[in-house]
């Protein structure tokens, strides 16, 4: 019997119009367009500088800070007050003011202050861009303590440097983190959304009510709905890992073998979840509502935004009942960590608990009416 359901599943799916063309075109578009635009780092922070001093130390910090790539000067202002009107307007992030004499106090080794404010009603913005500039800043100090003061004061040989090392992503580079979380989001929508809408659109259009006039369990009816999807979900998969090896150079520092399989029970936890929702849902615009209300709260308590460490203690609690959690930290894992499976036993615990109850919360909630 399973076997001509299935078979009944798959030529649906494959007569379908447009669902085919999704499953290849989303994570084609995911992985194309999406690392590119989800970049939480802050850059070209439009930054207004007033120069009291006007030395040459002061314009070899206006251009250190330039130079740097994370701040765009807007203006040069004369005055405070000026800078203050730039930063109202919209038209500055943030302000420097650079005193009178600090030139000639840098040169003689006396201390200098120089005042950094910024607009703080993005806080994320005001915040790392005072922290951006902190440093530049003490980079130019110490550029300068180490030309002007230290040979005078120490002898030759004296000294040393800080060379830092970045574990895991040493170019810190942004996308390399995105990914495997974007990787995540295709599987969630090819899984989780497609048998979903399946079931409801047959609720719609009638054509489930002949098969609850059939001996048909319920078991089989949603292994039914489950496998197909499970395996355009393999197909989305390998798309988005050959689209990240071949565009952006990314491949995992650990097996693929280890991000199929814990892949496969998300999309079989994730699948379950959606045939849970399309139980319960009446027609195809409750069960995107449903659908969306949860995907949002999954991810937002997944650490796909934030990282779980900086929530609050309830916010970590609850990030325990999001499956996004356990399979975004066990492909993160993966590719820039290179863990293998016996690194990551909890995660996979922790979908395989999801798999369970979702699926078996799917099979018990199906009804058959006659």
């Amino acid at each position: 019997m399973l076997r001509y359901l299935l078979e009944k599943e798959i030529k649906q799916f494959v007569r379908n119009s447009f669902l085919p063309k999704m499953v290849v075109m989303l994570p084609l578009m995911a992985m194309l367009i999406f690392p590119l635009i989800a970049n939480f780092e802050i850059k070209n922070i439009n930054l207004c500088v007033v120069d009291h001093d006007r030395s040459i130390q002061s314009q070899k910090l206006i251009q250190k800070i330039q130079s740097s790539g994370y701040f765009r000067i807007t203006d040069v202002a004369e005055s405070y007050q000026r800078a203050m009107l730039q930063v109202e307007s919209n038209n500055s992030d943030m302000l420097l003011e650079i005193p009178v004499a600090f030139g000639k106090d840098i040169e003689q080794g006396t201390s200098t202050n120089v005042l950094i404010a910024a607009n703080a009603v993005n806080g994320v913005k005001g915040g790392l861009g005072s922290s951006y500039l902190t440093a530049i800043l003490q980079n130019f100090s110490v550029d300068i303590a180490t030309k002007i003061q230290l040979p005078k004061a120490m002898p030759q040989g004296a000294g040393f440097s800080i060379i830092p090392r970045f574990w895991f992503n040493p170019t810190l580079n942004y996308k390399m983190f995105m990914i495997p979380a974007l990787m995540i989001m295709v599987l969630a929508i090819v899984s989780g959304f497609l048998p979903a809408m399946n079931i409801v659109g047959e609720k719609e259009s009638g054509t489930i009510e002949q098969m609850n006039v059939t001996p048909v369990g319920r078991f089989q009816f949603i292994l039914a709905k489950l496998i197909p999807y499970w395996l355009v979900g393999f197909i989305a998969l390998s798309i988005a890992v050959l689209v990240s090896r071949w565009v952006y150079g990314f491949k995992p520092q650990g097996s693929i073998v280890t991000v199929y399989l814990f892949a496969s029970m998300f999309m079989l936890a994730f699948s379950g979840f959606g045939l849970v929702i399309s139980n319960y849902a009446k027609t195809m615009q409750q069960a995107i509502f449903m659908i969306l209300f949860f995907l949002l709260t999954f991810i937002f308590l997944s650490g796909f935004y934030t990282p779980i460490n900086n929530m609050p203690q309830w916010g970590q609690v609850l990030s325990n009942f999001s499956p996004f959690k356990f399979i975004i930290q066990s492909v993160r894992l993966v590719y820039l960590k290179g863990c293998g499976f016996a690194d990551m036993l909890p995660q996979f615990f922790a979908l395989c608990g999801f798999a369970v109850f979702f699926n078996g919360w799917a099979v018990l909630s199906y009804r058959k009416k006659s």
